[in-house]
C-alpha cells in the first residue's frame, strides 16, 4: 500500500496505539508514524497535522472522538496553555506507566543493557500541591488565547495597557497568559500571586516591557518549605523603589501571616532571568529552611534546591541504600550542587568530598553543611571534566574513593568525565539521572571500563509532566 501523503495543516482521524518520547502518543496512518501531542494511548482522535516528513509526521490533537479509559478530566483551566502539566488529562497511574516504560526502553534501547534490574517505579504521594517554587512573570500585554484546541501555535489577542501576571506560553517569551490558579505549588502561593498582581493595578506601577526597556514588575518568584512552614516572597523589579516594596511588604505580611520573609530583587538588565544584580530584604532574614529527612537546609532567593522536597527524601534515600555505606566510606558526590546529598548521607561515611562548579552553589553547600554540624564533607568548586582531566592535584589530599555518586545535569556527564570515572575503579558509583537518555548513554561508555548496571530505580519527581528520575546502581565487576 503506498504511504499516504500528509501535508501540514491537514485534518486526520487516528487511533492512538502507544506513549512515545517526550510525552507524545503514537499513531498510524497508512504505515505512516505520526507523533501526535495531547492524545493518550486509547484515544480515537481528530487532529491537525503541524509537520509533515517522508518517515513520520507530527500532530496535535483538536477533538478527542473516543476517549481512552486512561484519560481523565482536567482540572486547570489553563492546560494546553501554559505548558506546565502536559499530562494532566492522563490518568496517574497510566502516568506512572509511561515513565517506568520510558526508562526500559531508553537502558535497553540507547545503553544496549538487558540484564539490570528496573524496579518498580516509586510515585509521588502528592500529584498536586507538590513543589516548593514557583516563578510567575509580568507583561505590559496579557496574552488571551483563542480556541487553543484548534490550533497549534496557540494564537492569540495581546490586551494592551494591561497587566498580567503568570507564565509565559510555550516558546514564546514574549506572551504572558494571565494565572490565577494553578495546581502546582499551594492555595497560598494562588493568593499570593493575586494580591502581589491587585497591588500593581491600584498603584499604578506597570510591568517592565522589553520593548521600552522600562517599567517596575518583572517576576514574582514564591518559594515554600514544605517540611518547615517557610514562606519567601521574591519579587524582581526592574527599578529600585523602597516606598513601593514597603507599601507591598505590609500588605503581604497582613494579609498572610504565613510569610516568613520577603525579598527584592533588583534586575536592571534586559535579561528575562528572575535573578537580580542586587537584593533588599524588607521582612524577615531573607532566607527559608526546609529539610530532607532529618537534616535542615538554608534557601536564599536564589540559591538551587529540590523542587519537589517529599520525592527529593525518597530519591536520595534509594541513593543511600543502593549505596550500602560502610562508616570507613570515602565518597566522591561529583555535580554536588548545594551539596543536599552529601549532607544526606554524611552520617553513615567516613567522610564526602562534594565537587560542583557554580561557586555560589558551594558557599550554600557549605553553610548547609555548617548548619547541620557536618564536619567530614568537604566541596570544591571547580569544572568536573577539569578537575578530573588537568587540575587533579586535589586528589593528592584525599584517600580514593570507595563510592562516586554522580548527579549531572539532563545532558549527562562529559565524555573525558565519564572516561576519567572509568579510570578512578571505585567499587561502586550511584548516578543519580533526571534523563535516562543520558544515563543509558553513560552507563554504556562505563561498560567499558568494567562496570556492569546491577539495579535501576525510577522516580517521579514531577507529575502531570513526562520527566522522570531514576537512581543507577554500578558495580565494577572486572579490572
Amino acid at each position: 500500500m503506498e504511504q499516504k501523503k500528509l501535508h501540514y495543516g491537514d485534518i486526520v482521524d487516528l487511533t492512538i496505539e502507544s506513549t512515545g518520547f517526550e510525552g507524545k502518543s503514537v499513531a498510524r496512518l497508512d504505515g505512516l508514524v505520526i507523533f501526535v501531542e495531547g492524545a493518550v494511548a486509547g484515544d480515537v482522535v481528530k487532529a491537525k497535522v503541524l509537520k509533515a516528513k517522508k518517515k513520520h509526521a507530527e500532530a496535535k490533537v483538536i477533538e478527542v472522538l473516543s476517549p481512552s479509559k486512561e484519560r481523565v478530566a482536567l482540572r486547570c483551566s489553563y492546560f494546553g496553555t501554559c505548558g506546565g502539566c502536559k499530562w494532566q488529562h492522563v490518568d496517574y497511574q497510566s502516568q506512572l506507566q509511561f515513565k517506568h516504560q520510558h526508562v526500559i526502553d531508553a537502558v535497553e534501547r540507547i545503553g544496549g543493557i538487558q540484564d539490570a534490574a528496573i524496579l518498580p517505579i516509586i510515585g509521588s504521594e502528592k500529584n498536586y500541591f507538590y513543589r516548593n517554587k514557583l516563578e510567575f512573570s509580568f507583561s505590559d500585554k496579557e496574552w488571551i488565547i483563542e480556541k487553543p484546541e484548534t490550533t497549534d501555535d496557540l494564537s492569540g489577542s495581546e490586551n494592551n495597557n494591561s497587566i498580567a501576571l503568570g507564565f509565559h506560553v510555550p516558546q514564546r517569551w514574549d506572551k504572558v497568559l494571565n494565572i490565577e490558579e494553578c495546581f502546582l505549588q499551594s492555595e497560598l502561593s494562588n493568593e499570593i500571586l493575586n494580591t502581589v498582581r491587585a497591588f500593581a493595578v491600584e498603584e499604578h506601577l506597570p510591568a517592565y516591557s522589553q520593548e521600552t526597556q522600562s517599567g517596575y514588575f518583572r517576576n514574582l518568584v514564591i518559594r515554600e518549605g514544605k517540611q518547615t512552614g517557610d514562606v519567601m516572597v521574591n519579587v524582581v523589579t526592574f527599578e529600585d523603589i523602597p516606598e513601593a516594596m514597603k507599601k507591598l511588604s505590609g500588605v503581604l505580611t497582613k494579609k498572610f501571616p504565613e510569610i516568613t520573609t520577603i525579598i527584592n530583587n533588583v534586575n536592571r538588565r534586559k535579561s528575562q532571568v528572575a535573578v537580580g544584580d542586587f537584593e533588599n530584604v524588607y521582612y524577615g532574614e531573607g532566607i527559608i529552611h526546609d529539610k530532607i529527612g532529618d537534616k535542615i537546609f538554608q534557601i536564599s532567593a536564589n540559591s538551587f534546591f529540590q523542587t519537589n522536597t517529599l520525592q527529593a527524601e525518597k530519591l536520595y534515600a534509594v541513593a543511600k541504600e543502593f549505596a550500602d555505606f560502610r562508616p570507613t566510606d570515602v565518597v566522591y558526590d561529583l555535580y554536588c550542587g548545594t551539596g543536599s546529598i552529601a549532607i544526606y548521607i554524611s552520617d553513615a561515611v567516613k567522610q564526602v568530598i562534594g565537587i560542583e562548579l557554580v561557586e555560589s552553589s558551594i558557599q550554600n553547600a557549605e553553610t548547609n553543611a555548617h548548619l547541620n554540624g557536618i564536619e567530614n564533607c568537604e566541596f570544591l568548586c571547580g569544572d568536573l571534566k577539569d578537575l578530573l582531566t588537568k587540575e587533579t592535584e586535589w586528589k593528592e589530599r584525599y584517600a580514593s574513593p570507595n563510592v562516586i555518586i554522580v548527579d549531572p545535569p539532563r545532558s549527562g556527564m562529559h565524555p573525558d568525565a565519564v572516561e576519567e570515572l572509568g579510570k578512578m575503579k571505585a567499587p561502586k558509583i550511584i548516578y543519580v539521572s533526571c534523563n535516562p537518555a543520558t544515563f543509558a548513554r553513560d552507563a554504556q561508555m562505563l561498560s567499558h571500563y568494567g562496570y556492569a548496571v546491577e539495579k535501576i530505580q525510577p522516580v517521579d519527581m514531577f507529575p502531570h509532566t513526562y520527566h522522570i528520575e531514576c537512581v543507577g546502581k554500578l558495580v565494577l565487576k572486572s579490572v
